[in-house]
Order: structure tokens, then C-alpha cells, then sequence
């Protein structure tokens, strides 16, 4: 598979040499993990469940450690500068992966590490037409007649000792997604199919369905009154987790002092914001000159009680993203502020499987997948929620904040970025994406629409998108306050609804996410500092042949590596290496 073009290298043997291991790379993902292929456009292996035994992990660091072997025996000096961040990316690739199975080992403490294999098994055969859907629904037999295996080989390698209590609560939620995974997406298309294969779903769906009840007993009665480990990471491996999650210059030090920086200066305009919304209720109003935090406190909350008086109906969050969709893409048209992709993006309601860490997420075709849908996913409101838990709700994600998330997920966020960047010819440098590049984009994104005068310079759109920013950065602060100095749930309730002006609800649920996934939390406000400090660079380079559209359509033309790579290849410089 070659998969650059001719005219983007020197014609050397190390850059011929280089490519052929990525392609060998690409090639050997259904090896490490069929699911993850499948969901990436690689569709050899659709029919096969991944071995997530000692046997098979021990074959995946073998293999790891023969690519960075390889990988090591290329003169970097000698490939082209492309090339050189390609083989950059696989290196932290390679090193990030075994350091995970060696030393962070969530196979042993994290329930979910299987959970979400295994719905995501399913998912990713049945949300995209790449095939006609008789071989997919096939496909999907296959591997639900694998899944008491696979259940069980999970069970086999938790230690329930080592899994933190809050990692066995999300798995006993998330562990009937499956379930539903089937009656939703499966069972209503059966009819496409002949007698026998029918029989042969029918038979696979009824071995899943037990094997994943069989599995929910035991995470009921075994796992979780077990479940005794710490979720809190320290300090060892949260340094080294960052360091493979941002791949950048930024350490955990500089991240927090960064952030409780932004922290003070956003929360100052904030307040300059809301004395104008707070001045259109109150004229009469004479602010102090040198009003205490206190007092900031009260006038930011009296405005954005005034965006919380727009709340969309409880069943209805989907219908207002699809519609402000629609007015963030026109508005990105008519400003000329970036190339607008063709690649289809639909509105759809989270999977259950993939519910209980945020409310929307953006799920992008795989680098292989071409003209396949991306996904704007909303997730419901819990059944179970109290009217005030509702309430708490909507108030977080008003008509203004759905607004922004749209902007952050869909255009000209996480969607349109995800849809230019995959057209780079890289298919490893597709499949090797930056969190923080992609992250920090979204966030960039939200504050660069603003600055354009979208919603015509509403003040309480810019003051709802200033407090999504102060959300990033609270992020940024608990993620290793929870983890390396050990932040109480308390202490984090209070900094985010009380510092980030946050609801109870939106906070609540943070706090969780906290504890399910350190390092990830700080990937957006590290990605979008990175991303405000190249445009600067770049302006300064490019001086009066600097435009919003060429800016934007360059920095997207490299698919999505860290930032750092993106800045070098811009603007000339060296390309970094470790």
C-alpha cells in the first residue's frame, strides 16, 4: 500500500525504506486489535474478537518492540522533513503502547478497557455502509459467537484488588450497551438476509445476549464488591501517561501553572462581559472600581442566569444541534474562513455503550474509510434523573452552550478539521492523530467563531463561549490535582461550579470523568494554547499576505499531528525530535 505521493518525498532509499514499515505498520493493526481496524476502514478482519489474554499481550510487545527496532535502524537525517514527523509519530506510537501494556497495564484494573471493546465490536460493523449489509451482519455473527470468549478472558486477566470502584460502577452502566447495541441495530435489518443465515444471527445473538448477562453478574456480585483500587494514578505514571498524551514541550508544572494563569485572566472577562449583559437589565447600575472577586461573582452569575432563561426542551437537544449546525456552516461560508469539506456529517443519539463520560462526541470515519458519514453523537438525558438533576442539566447546556458544543464537534470544530485533515496522503499520520491537535482545534475553534462576530457579537454567546474556555482550563487543573495531588471530590466541586460557574450536574459528571481518564482532560487547553501561539508565529511570518482562510486551509493540510509538527512545517523550522 503506497500511501504518499510521489511528488511529496526525495527519492531515497531510507524514505522507501520508512515507507514500507508504515505500510507493514498499517497492515499489522488487525493484528494487534481486529475491532480497532474495522473502526479505522481496515475491514480484513471484521470477523474476529480480539485475544485480550497474557498470551496475545505478549505477542503485541513483540511485535512493538520489532517496529521500533526497525524503526531505530533508520537514519531520520536522511528522510524527507514529511517523513520525518511520520517516523517521529510512530516512535511515540510504539513507546506509548508498550509502556502501556508494561506499566500503566488497565488490562489488569479497568473494566471498561473490555466493555467498550466489545461494543465497539458491533458498532463499528453496523454505523457506516463500507460493505452491503449482509456480509456486515455476518461479520457481526462472527464476533458475537466469540463474546462469551472474550468475556471471559476479561474476567481472567481483572485483578479485582486493583480496580478502582468507579471504573466497576461505569462498567456495571455500560456493560448492557451491547445488548441494546443488538436490538437497535441488528435485529431490524435481519430480514435481509436468507434462512440459514438468519439462524446463524439468531443463534450468535442469543449466545452474546447470555454471555453479556452471565458477564453482568459477575461485575454485579464479583468485580464490584471487590473492587478496592485507587483511581488516582500518581505521580510516576501520570507524568509519563501526559508526557504520551500531549507530546508536547508542555510538562505537568508548566500545564497547571499555565492554567491557573488563563484561569484569573478569563475570569476577568467574564466579568468585563457580563457588566454589559448586566447593564441592559440594570442601566442604573455604577460598578466599583476595583470590585473583589466577590463581587465579580455576583455580576457574572446575574448574567448568565439570563443565557439559562434560553433552555431547550428536555427531548430536544438533538433537534437544536441539527439546526445550529445548519447556521455554523453558513456562517463559516459566508465569512470565508475555511474551506468547507463535502464529507457527510449526521446528527445521532449516543450509543449506550458509549454513554456515562460526556454528553457529545464526534465519531469520525477511519483513515481508511472514505466517503463514510461522521457522526455528531448527543447523548440522552438518564432515565432516571430527578426533575432538579434535569434542570441542573439544561441550565449546562442551554441554547448558547449547545451552540458552542456544535461549534466545538461539528463546524468548524472537530468535524470540518477531521474531514481536511484526513485528505493528507499519510494514512499513518491519519491513524496516529493528536488529541491535543484535535482538542485544541475544537477549542480554538469556539473563541475564533466569537471573534468573527458570529451570533452578531451577542454578549451572552461570547460570555457562554468564555466559560466553556474556563471550563477547558479547570480541566486542565483537576485532571492532575485529582490524580497526583490527590484533590478531593469536594475540592473539585468547588473549583468548577463555583471558580468554572458550572452546574452541579456538569460538574458531577467531570468528576467522574476525571477518574476514568487521566491525562485526558488536559488535552484541550494544551492543544488550544499550542494552536494560538502558532497562528501567532505565523501571522508575524506571513505579515499582510496573512488571511483567516489561508491560515486555516495550511494548518489543516497536514492531517492532524501534534501542533509542534504542524508549526515546523509552516513556518521551516527543524522538525522536533525527542
Amino acid at each position: 500500500m503506497s500511501f504518499l505521493t510521489a511528488s511529496a518525498y526525495a527519492a531515497s532509499a531510507t524514505d522507501n525504506a520508512f515507507q514500507n514499515l508504515a505500510d507493514e505498520f498499517i497492515s499489522d493493526l488487525s493484528n494487534f486489535s481486529p475491532v480497532n481496524a474495522t473502526s479505522i476502514g481496515d475491514h480484513s478482519a471484521d470477523g474476529e474478537l480480539d485475544q485480550v489474554d497474557a498470551a496475545a499481550r505478549e505477542e503485541s510487545l513483540t511485535l512493538l518492540r520489532e517496529y521500533r527496532d526497525a524503526l531505530a535502524a533508520l537514519d531520520r537525517d536522511e528522510m524527507s522533513r514529511a517523513n520525518q514527523v511520520d517516523a517521529e509519530l510512530l516512535l511515540h506510537d510504539l513507546e506509548s503502547s508498550i509502556w502501556s501494556i508494561e506499566q500503566l497495564q488497565e488490562w489488569a484494573w479497568n473494566p471498561l478497557y473490555y466493555v467498550r471493546r466489545s461494543g465497539g465490536s458491533i458498532y463499528s460493523l453496523l454505523s457506516r455502509d463500507y460493505a452491503p449489509i449482509e456480509n456486515r451482519l455476518m461479520a457481526a455473527a462472527s464476533r458475537l459467537e466469540q463474546i462469551p470468549r472474550f468475556l471471559e478472558q476479561a474476567r481472567g486477566e481483572l485483578q479485582p484488588e486493583r480496580v478502582p470502584k468507579i471504573h466497576a460502577e461505569t462498567a456495571v452502566q455500560q456493560n448492557p450497551g451491547l445488548g441494546s447495541m443488538i436490538d437497535l441495530m441488528i435485529i431490524p435489518q435481519m430480514d435481509v438476509l436468507n434462512e440459514a443465515d438468519q439462524a446463524r444471527l439468531n443463534a450468535a445473538i442469543e449466545t452474546a445476549k447470555n454471555a453479556v448477562a452471565d458477564h453482568q453478574t459477575w461485575l454485579e456480585e464479583e468485580l464490584l464488591p471487590r473492587a478496592n483500587g485507587d483511581f488516582r494514578i500518581g505521580a510516576e505514571l501520570y507524568d509519563v501517561k501526559l508526557a504520551f498524551a500531549l507530546n508536547s514541550p508542555m510538562s505537568r508544572k508548566e500545564v497547571t501553572a499555565r492554567a491557573e494563569q488563563e484561569y484569573e485572566n478569563v475570569r476577568n472577562k467574564m466579568y468585563e462581559v457580563a457588566k454589559v449583559v448586566y447593564l441592559a437589565k440594570n442601566p442604573m447600575t455604577a460598578f466599583p472600581d476595583n470590585p473583589d472577586e466577590s463581587y465579580k461573582q455576583v455580576i457574572i452569575r446575574a448574567a448568565l442566569e439570563e443565557a439559562y432563561r434560553q433552555l431547550p426542551p428536555p427531548d430536544g437537544i438533538v433537534a437544536v444541534a441539527r439546526e445550529q449546525l445548519q447556521e455554523a456552516t453558513d456562517f463559516v461560508v459566508e465569512h470565508n474562513i475555511v474551506t468547507m469539506p463535502e464529507e457527510p456529517v449526521e446528527i445521532i443519539v449516543m450509543p449506550e455503550f458509549q454513554r456515562g463520560v460526556s454528553l457529545a462526541y464526534l465519531d469520525a470515519p477511519g483513515a481508511l474509510d472514505k466517503d463514510q458519514p461522521a457522526f455528531y453523537a448527543v447523548a440522552p438525558l438518564p432515565e432516571d434523573w430527578t426533575e432538579e438533576q434535569v434542570e441542573s442539566f439544561l441550565r449546562e447546556y442551554n441554547i448558547y452552550s449547545i451552540q458552542d458544543l456544535t461549534i466545538h464537534e461539528g463546524v468548524p470544530g472537530h468535524y470540518l478539521q477531521i474531514a481536511l485533515s484526513n485528505r493528507y496522503p499519510s494514512v499513518l499520520r491519519s491513524v496516529l492523530q493528536s488529541g491535543p491537535f484535535i482538542e485544541g482545534w475544537a477549542v480554538y475553534a469556539e473563541r475564533m467563531m466569537i471573534d468573527q462576530g458570529y451570533q452578531d457579537h451577542d454578549p451572552l454567546q461570547e460570555l457562554i463561549t468564555l466559560k466553556w474556555y474556563l471550563r477547558a482550563i479547570t480541566n486542565a487543573i483537576i485532571d492532575s490535582a485529582i490524580h497526583v495531588d490527590g484533590m478531593t471530590r469536594d475540592e473539585a466541586m468547588k473549583l468548577m461550579v463555583e471558580g468554572g460557574f458550572q452546574e452541579e450536574r456538569e460538574a458531577a459528571g467531570k468528576w467522574v470523568r476525571a477518574q476514568l481518564t487521566s491525562a485526558q482532560l488536559s488535552t484541550y487547553f494544551v492543544g488550544y494554547q499550542e494552536h494560538i501561539e502558532m497562528r501567532a508565529a505565523v501571522q508575524e511570518a506571513w505579515g499582510e499576505e496573512f488571511t483567516l482562510r489561508r491560515y486555516h486551509d495550511q494548518a489543516l493540510s497536514y492531517g492532524s499531528p501534534p501542533v509542534k509538527y504542524v508549526r515546523a512545517l509552516m513556518l521551516g523550522e527543524p522538525i522536533p525530535r525527542k
